[in-house]
């Protein structure tokens, strides 16, 4: 490397500048920062609560590298996606249930909904068969759209993996998935009975 050994020795018995050690403390608030606030601060607050926590003038590029140095980053914020679409001129089935979720047998009651996760490719919608009984999933499907192929596809799965007997209670929000002719008529062939919540019942 063409370094002299004296040389060397004297790079590393050499104090930290001023710089340095205001870098290692403002570091170290980041951290701290990031901490307490469970990731969710940018730059741009970093910035701003960085400054008044130590007095030192922060701007954004200097959050920025800081949080790099750092090793921190602000968290994803979750996105809001609207999973139920009740405003359809569909069918709605009764509410069956009327909130009473105690089942005493396996495959006497499921109950279906849709949600989404966020993944290396991006938004996916998951949509669950969940045995009320045993709380188990019992049949699922994942896309990237939403569709009245997707709870389709979960029932199917449900329906293929247990084998219910007819008179099997499925019950679901009034979204349009499930009230569609395709998913209600699938129901129908499998002997299963449509149960419903009505907007705002969970």
């Amino acid at each position: 490397m063409q370094v002299s050994r004296s040389g060397y020795y004297s790079w590393k018995n050499r104090q930290k500048s001023k710089r340095d050690l205001e870098r290692e403390f403002l570091i170290s608030k980041v951290k701290e920062l990031h901490r307490i606030s469970r990731g969710t601060y940018g730059k741009r607050r970093m910035a701003v609560e960085l400054e008044a926590a130590t007095g030192i003038p922060c701007g954004l590029h200097k959050a920025g590298t800081l949080m790099k140095l750092a090793g921190v980053q602000v968290k994803r914020r979750k996105k809001f996606k609207a999973t139920t679409n009740s405003k359809h001129g569909l069918t709605v089935s009764p509410n069956l249930l009327a909130r009473d979720f105690t089942v005493h047998e396996p495959d006497k009651v499921y109950v279906g909904d849709i949600t989404y996760i966020w993944t290396s490719e991006g938004w996916l919608y998951l949509a669950v068969v969940i045995d009320l009984y045993s709380r188990k999933v019992v049949g699922w499907a994942l896309a990237s759209r939403m569709t009245k192929q997707l709870v389709l596809d979960a029932l199917v799965m449900a329906v293929w993996r247990r084998k219910p007997c007819a008179g099997l209670i499925f019950h679901s929000d009034r979204g349009s998935q499930y009230c569609s002719h395709d998913f209600q008529d699938t129901l129908k062939q499998h002997k299963i009975i449509s149960s419903m919540s009505r907007k705002g019942d969970c």
